[in-house]
């Protein structure tokens, strides 16, 4: 695999904000990932970045179980691109609450490092607005095909750590016995203890084989695409599904309240694209450069 050249990402920006001052900002270079591939960031308080190679996999499900929502198994061909090593954060959320674009999250500002949750897919488009003027660059949710890409990591397994669900808790944050001390009512718990009754902070578990981190568990992951009942039809190049339901879109990757068996990495969800919950939120995508 080439490894993507960071000097496309060695670009002097700027921004200007309603009510803010005109300021200077360069792409930072953060280092890499295990898997060699480089972690950047846009301007102070930007997500950190992993540029992810062009490639192909097969998306849905082939474990010949399902509700059928994740099928056919088809495959897709994904242009590089750069998504969140992380789940946009409380006190990023905050950054763009102070600049006067974002709603306040509903239970306030709380631990920055929590994934900010509560927000309805309208909502994350006004962040995504915002961070593109501050950085001057095109943000936007990856599509689903893309999260999916990203979320395996190059494997074919039901979970980016492999096929076992009791493996959870060391990898992601899902409805455990600490879930149910707190919530007695609930009985999907699995029977491990990931020490996290609700979201944990970003990066608390292990990274999947490209350096990301809470692809699976933690909140549900807002994507770009409109929602289908199932593949038939959807694109093979990895671009959003902007035809079917839009007005519902689709999430990803289970969260801190569900049984590891909805954080499969093929599992598919969606919802009304004003609804909010607080195991619901986003990662941020954005395109790069073709390399020369």
């Amino acid at each position: 695999m080439k490894k993507p050249s960071l000097l496309l990402l060695a670009l002097c920006l700027c921004w200007l904000l309603p009510g803010a001052a005109r300021a200077a900002c360069s792409t930072q270079s953060l280092g890499e990932t295990e898997a060699h591939l480089p972690i950047f960031r846009d301007c102070e308080q930007a997500p950190e970045m992993v540029l992810l190679p062009a490639g192909s996999f097969l998306m849905g499900n082939d474990s010949g179980a399902g509700n059928g929502y994740d099928l056919p198994l088809h495959e897709v061909r994904v242009n590089a691109f750069a998504i969140g090593r992380h789940e946009v954060t409380r006190g990023q959320w905050q950054a763009c609450v102070r600049d006067k674009v974002c709603e306040s999250l509903p239970d306030g500002a709380g631990d920055p490092r929590l994934p900010a949750a509560q927000l309805s897919w309208k909502q994350a488009q006004r962040y995504l607005q915002w961070l593109s003027v501050r950085s001057d660059h095109h943000y936007r949710l990856p599509s689903e095909a893309e999260w999916e890409y990203a979320a395996r990591a190059g494997t074919q397994t039901q979970y980016s750590w492999g096929n076992l669900s009791r493996s959870a808790c060391s990898y992601a944050n899902s409805f455990d016995r600490s879930g149910r001390a707190a919530y007695p009512a609930w009985n999907w718990d699995i029977d491990c203890d990931d020490g996290y009754a609700q979201t944990a902070p970003v990066g608390s578990f292990a990274a999947n084989a490209w350096g990301l981190y809470d692809m699976l568990g933690n909140v549900w992951e807002w994507v770009q695409d409109c929602w289908n009942p199932d593949y038939r039809g959807a694109p093979s190049d990895a671009r959003a599904w902007l035809a079917g339901d839009c007005g519902k879109r689709v999430n990803r990757g289970g969260g801190w309240g569900n049984h590891p068996r909805s954080l499969k990495v093929f599992n598919r969800d969606a919802d009304g694209v004003d609804s909010f919950s607080d195991g619901l939120g986003f990662r941020v995508a954005r395109d790069v450069p073709a390399a020369k």
